[in-house]
């Protein structure tokens, strides 16, 4: 495999096992299976994906709800192992898939930052010498100690996007999470993405902005029911995606 390759995925399949009826309560689903009542459906939420990114790549992933765009990233994350396939990645991953994650609910947002600055594998020195750095981007001076769960999804998102990127990740993952944030905070997101993308970190990135997927992402996957319907360059890609929705 070329040196320069830090993701391959390969004809990967992710399936989930669906009950074909309703169970109402933990009780209800003991009995139904120690009887062996109870029956599931097969679900594919990923069939045969089969894609390679390049060091310093930027790749956005576009589809309706539930076409499988943030299933994917969680397979790259290693938050999902393939059904079938396989996955391989190299280098250090910094993801924002879901809002609040890494983060306890009743810590304050000073105590969250140690959390989930250990939680990417940084030291509480290393974290300490870039607390104020943290601060500053996220503009969260007057809230650091109060507990992250009275943020607003917003400041939620400023923190952990703060954290996530004080230093340059090798691969920087965002799932729509910063749809949350105001204009002025999306700027400055777009703005480091930038500069981590010219500084050699992969960025994969999904956002029903199309307007930011054209400004950051030079390739594009469009993903319908589980499958790649298209791969190439954003501009074709999600001129053929918008068509299909007009």
């Amino acid at each position: 495999m070329d040196n320069d390759i830090c993701i391959r995925v390969e004809n990967a399949s992710v399936r989930f096992n669906m009950a074909s009826e309703k169970v109402n309560n933990l009780k209800e689903y003991v009995i139904k299976l120690l009887k062996r009542e109870l029956t599931f459906k097969e679900f594919y939420a990923l069939r045969d994906i089969d894609l390679t990114i390049r060091q310093g790549e930027s790749w956005a992933f576009v589809g309706h709800n539930g076409a499988g765009k943030s299933t994917l990233l969680k397979l790259i994350c290693r938050i999902l192992t393939p059904y079938q396939g396989k996955v391989w990645v190299n280098g250090d991953i910094a993801p924002m898939i879901e809002l609040g994650a890494g983060f306890d609910p009743n810590l304050t947002a000073a105590e969250n930052i140690y959390i989930n600055g250990a939680i990417l594998g940084h030291s509480r020195e290393f974290m300490r010498e870039h607390f104020d750095e943290i601060v500053e981007f996220a503009q969260l001076q007057d809230f650091l100690g109060m507990p992250i769960k009275n943020y607003s999804s917003g400041m939620r998102a400023r923190l952990g996007f703060a954290v996530a990127t004080m230093v340059k990740p090798d691969i920087l993952i965002v799932d729509e999470v910063l749809s949350v944030g105001d204009a002025a905070f999306r700027k400055r997101c777009n703005e480091r993405m930038k500069e981590l993308l010219s500084g050699g970190t992969t960025l994969l990135f999904v956002s029903h902005s199309h307007a930011d997927v054209r400004n950051l992402c030079k390739n594009a996957v469009w993903l319908d029911h589980g499958r790649m319907k298209m791969i190439g360059e954003t501009e074709e890609v999600l001129s053929a995606y918008e068509a299909s929705v007009k």
